[in-house]
């Protein structure tokens, strides 16, 4: 499966990504808002995980790697997390290596998901949380029709530190 977009080609995680998913879980400005950097054998368990075939009703997560369309080279992850039954909502989250922030990749595969999520899958709502202060997160929601729907006071223990979430939330209907 391939998502693609005017820069962006969106793959579905591969054995071959190993590279790249150890790197982006080890980047510590990339996880700075997700959680300390995980031990190796957790990054591997979750990579592991991912690469199962999934469809809509899956209970794990589907991932995407981030590849430029011009060089192949890849700069990030993003996927979801289904609730088909009976709710019919996913989850989404995305991380870029950190030499990639700022450059709109985030944004634009972002809109490719949503995109896949709700047209060819047709999930009701898309949901995010993000840690409360995490601004460029919050843009790349909100540019693509997520709003903000409340704030989950000491939701997240970050690193040692209870921090709040922000909840976006996006219906298909949003469109």
């Amino acid at each position: 499966m391939q998502l693609t977009t005017e820069r962006l080609r969106l793959d579905r995680l591969q054995p071959d990504d190993w590279h790249h998913f150890h790197r982006v879980h080890t980047d510590s400005l990339s996880m700075q808002f997700i959680s300390a950097v995980p031990q190796l054998v957790d990054i591997r368990q979750r990579f592991s995980d991912r690469l199962a075939s999934w469809q809509v009703t899956s209970y794990h997560m589907l991932c995407f790697t981030i590849r430029l369309q011009s060089s192949g080279e890849a700069v990030g992850l993003i996927g979801a997390n289904a609730e088909w039954a009976p709710y019919r909502q996913a989850e989404v989250g995305y991380s870029l290596l950190s030499e990639h922030f700022g450059k709109g990749y985030g944004s634009e595969a972002l809109g490719a998901l949503v995109d896949y999520l709700t047209d060819e899958c047709e999930f009701h709502k898309l949901k995010a949380q993000v840690v409360e202060g995490n601004w460029a997160s919050r843009r790349v929601l909100e540019k693509n029709g997520f709003q903000l729907e409340g704030t989950l006071r000491d939701n997240y223990l970050l690193r040692g530190q209870w921090v709040n979430d922000w909840v976006f939330g996006r219906l298909n209907s949003d469109k």
